[in-house]
């Protein structure tokens, strides 16, 4: 029987040796002088080899333990090496390993953020209980005890997203011809419905008015400061708008712009979101703090991530405005219900929302046409803001 001695003593030679251990077990001695416990064993008449791991990381005696396993799988008539094959194919086949299969496929379709979320929702609230399963015997009252829990918590929009991404997995299991169905159809209707609650935010212009005073009044963090000021006059989504990088900026051309690229899109198409004088002057002065790095926003802690999603919502919580009043997202509200009120054009303001557009051809058309009237919007927005921020009692 070999020892951690004899074994440790044992140098490579030009070609692979074998040291015998016993009963099957043998160590494998190569060139490189890597050393690989084997187990040799007879199966139907077939001599076959079992590895069993790499020494030290393997010792004496677990290679040994992993060999009486295989001699008792062998006793009962099984081969340790189709068993070994059944067991990765089902390690293949849990519930995890699909999803984890899933969202390799989705990080580069998803937005940053979203395909953020998908991962936090299934590695927190699914992953854990049934994760080790293997998804084809996976059962819809399995799913709906997780969801359950997550309801119990007050958490229903939540319930609702953790259905849909296992209902995504489980479709993928289908095509990829590891379950027969996606069983959360099953559900529909087994969760309490969503409430939708619109994004808090200010629409009257005395109120617009006050705000900008109050965002220009922010003692904060400077960055921050810069942050809410474009916030209300690009009205962009709150991620958009933190995750902003200098190089898609133009800011000296004669139509000043900024192109977001659509793996930053919810909607996952590339937007432009022209720039006011008053936007550009801004972030020429913001250059000046941040323009060194890649992001426009980049965070007090460290200049390779932007600031958190919850900093737009903090600066406005103290100054006064709590979430049933004003939020981050709730500048994009503010504008689009003042900018319908002035008689821009719906399509316009829903283009520079970048909301979804169901007819592609009329979408295309719109993208390509609508840009100048775009452009002549969000510079009439800026004046008029600056207009409200000077006096708050004009008329809406």
């Amino acid at each position: 029987m070999l020892t951690d001695q004899a074994i440790r003593s044992a140098k490579p030679a030009e070609s692979p040796y074998k040291m015998a251990d016993g009963n099957g077990l043998t160590l494998l001695i190569k060139p490189n002088g890597s050393k690989l416990w084997r187990f040799r064993y007879r199966f139907d008449g077939l001599e076959k080899t079992l590895a069993l791991g790499t020494y030290p990381d393997t010792s004496v005696k677990l290679a040994r333990h992993k060999r009486d396993e295989a001699r008792q799988l062998l006793a009962k008539g099984v081969d340790p090496s189709e068993r070994r094959q059944a067991e990765k194919v089902a390690d293949a086949n849990t519930f995890e390993s699909v999803a984890r299969e899933w969202l390799t496929i989705q990080e580069k379709k998803l937005a940053a953020a979203t395909y953020a979320k998908a991962v936090w929702t299934l590695e927190t609230l699914i992953f854990p209980f049934i994760g080790n399963r293997p998804i084809n015997e996976i059962k819809a009252a399995d799913v709906l005890k997780l969801l359950q829990r997550i309801e119990n918590r007050g958490l229903h929009e939540t319930a609702h997203r953790a259905r849909q991404r296992c209902g995504q997995v489980f479709r993928y299991g289908v095509v990829t011809e590891r379950c027969e169905h996606d069983i959360t159809a099953d559900l529909r209707g087994a969760l309490a419905p969503v409430v939708t609650a619109h994004h808090a935010s200010v629409t009257e212009p005395e109120k617009i008015g006050q705000l900008l005073r109050d965002i220009e009044s922010y003692r904060g963090n400077s960055v921050t400061w810069y942050a809410l000021r474009l916030a209300a006059h690009m009205f962009v989504r709150p991620g958009e708008l933190r995750h902003a990088e200098w190089s898609e900026f133009d800011l000296e051309g004669k139509e000043p712009c900024w192109r977001i690229p659509a793996s930053k899109m919810k909607m996952r198409e590339a937007h432009i979101v022209p720039l006011s004088r008053q936007v550009v002057a801004w972030l020429k002065e913001l250059h000046g703090l941040t323009g060194k790095g890649s992001l426009v926003f980049p965070s007090l802690h460290s200049t390779q991530r932007p600031i958190s999603e919850n900093t737009v919502n903090m600066a406005l919580r103290r100054m006064g405005y709590d979430n049933e009043t004003m939020t981050g997202h709730g500048f994009r509200s503010m504008a689009s219900t003042s900018l319908n009120e002035h008689g821009w054009h719906p399509d316009v303001i829903e283009l520079q929302l970048a909301h979804a557009e169901r007819n592609k051809v009329r979408s295309a058309y719109n993208r390509a046409q609508r840009l100048p009237e775009r452009r002549a919007m969000m510079q009439h927005w800026s004046d008029y803001l600056d207009e409200l921020r000077a006096k708050s009692d004009l008329p809406r």
